[in-house]
């Protein structure tokens, strides 16, 4: 059942969508009114949450099922007030041995109860994957609203709410009720609140919270950025680069599935979120990690003096393995009410990404792996730039993924059938065509693998 309209995009980044979804390749190979029917799917899906939260755990700090047990009595204690009540379902995944899946409850049929409070779509699609809403994310709220009181939770769609209104009578979409817990005044006081500003209690998407939730041990990210990891394959001893490692989810991935043995270096422009890594690596203990802010494009240089020991640039095949997440325009990401994107901006991306590819191919070792992701569903960045590294450097060779849980690239950017079926492409649109999860010997192709973000991933062999 859905609640919320599809997905808003201005009109120009709408039609740019409808010819990826529409293009010629496509339309031969499953037909107009199905290739219609997809896209209609996809804007559909993606202003809703996946049906499945998933949770990577650090299986190098303690075994998968002992985390599971913790997990699930924490996750009682928060639901339902005490570790022996109604038990909480926490499955797991039949080929990737480090992630748990906890379906998500909803959508519920909801009445909003109380006064109104406004919140930023961002912190509206916190709230849709389980979050409670943290004060710097309220817009307006009641007049009079103090700790207690019963509230009804609005995201705006288009960001149109001014912060420290009384009520908004814009584009807005209900996600849940909760209960007050400051004052407005508060709030929106000159120094800036912190904590949460409404408990959820009634969310039209019921998933759990994981704010202090066994910090050294789960954490939430999503399926097809756990699966990327994997599809690297780095081993012990080996040295790895991840060129675009904000937040560092995938980086300290990386590092676990080495057990802390080789080196792992993390790049990135914005020297705060680095700051970051180094915290989340130290806290899961890995030692391996070394985190430094630097432009990727820029991370590679045949000149001995710009050479530095410590850190980039680095010479010609200094790596054994090379992950690119690459920046692109988000065009995946679920719940997803709106995006401002002009079609200008989501152009923006291929040539950055063309650059990034350019330095990973010559940091690469002879022999050595490279793994390109995205979380959007463009061809331009995906598909095409598979296209285009080919072409470009043939010493590339696309290479089966393991684990294999997506679906196959998308037909229009002149690949063959055999190149498509090695592609891993997270297409939400057709999880109404994946067979139920079962905890009973699942099978290899699952709800939850289907039901995911949007997300692109390939597989490179340097010969």
């Amino acid at each position: 059942m859905s609640v919320f309209p599809r997905i808003s995009l201005l009109p120009e980044v709408h039609e740019h969508l409808k010819n990826v979804f529409l293009n010629k390749e496509l339309l031969a190979t499953v037909g107009q009114p199905e290739a219609e029917s997809r896209f209609q799917r996809l804007l559909l899906c993606l202003s809703h949450p996946p049906r499945f939260t998933c949770v990577r755990v650090s299986t190098h700090l303690a075994p998968l099922q002992e985390i599971r047990r913790r997990l699930a009595e924490e996750l009682q204690q928060q639901w339902y007030g005490s570790p022996a009540a109604v038990s909480v379902e926490i499955l797991l995944h039949p080929l990737i041995p480090d992630v748990l899946l906890l379906p998500v409850i909803g959508p519920r049929s909801l009445v909003p109860l109380g006064s109104e409070v406004v919140v930023g779509a961002q912190c509206g699609s916190a709230v849709l994957r389980g979050a409670h809403v943290f004060a710097p994310g309220i817009l307006a709220a009641p007049k009079f609203m103090k700790p207690g009181d019963t509230v009804s939770v609005f995201s705006d769609v288009d960001g149109r709410c001014t912060r420290g209104s009384k009520l908004f009578q814009g584009n807005k979409v209900f996600v849940g009720n909760g209960v007050s817990e400051m004052h407005r005044a508060t709030i929106f006081a000159q120094e800036p609140a912190k904590g949460i500003g409404v408990r959820m209690t009634e969310p039209v998407y019921q998933s759990p919270s994981f704010d202090g939730v066994l910090p050294s041990l789960v954490f939430l990210q999503n399926l097809p950025s756990v699966v990327v990891g994997h599809v690297l394959g780095p081993r012990p001893g080996e040295r790895v680069l991840d060129m675009c490692a904000a937040p560092g989810g995938k980086t300290c991935h990386l590092a676990g599935l080495m057990h802390n043995q080789g080196e792992v270096v993390a790049l990135d422009r914005i020297r705060s979120k680095m700051d970051v890594i180094r915290q989340n690596a130290a806290a899961l203990q890995l030692t391996c990690v070394r985190a430094f802010c630097f432009n990727s494009t820029q991370a590679v240089t045949s000149d001995p003096g710009l050479l530095d020991t410590e850190g980039p640039p680095f010479p010609p095949e200094s790596f054994d393995r090379v992950l690119l997440d690459a920046p692109c325009s988000g065009l995946g990401q679920r719940p997803s009410m709106a995006v401002g994107w002009s079609l200008k901006e989501v152009r923006s991306y291929p040539p950055l990404q063309r650059k990034l590819l350019h330095a990973a191919v010559q940091l690469l070792k002879t022999g050595g792996v490279l793994v390109y992701s995205t979380c959007t569903v463009t061809l331009a960045e995906n598909e095409e730039q598979v296209a285009w590294a080919l072409h470009t450097y043939p010493c590339l060779t696309l290479v089966p993924q393991e684990p294999h849980v997506g679906g196959p690239g998308l037909p229009g950017a002149g690949l063959t059938v055999d190149q498509l079926t090695v592609l891993q492409r997270f297409s939400p649109e057709l999880s109404d065509v994946a067979p139920p999860l079962s905890t009973e010997a699942p099978p290899l192709s699952t709800e939850a693998d289907r039901d995911t973000i949007g997300f692109f991933i390939a597989k490179f062999l340097k010969n």
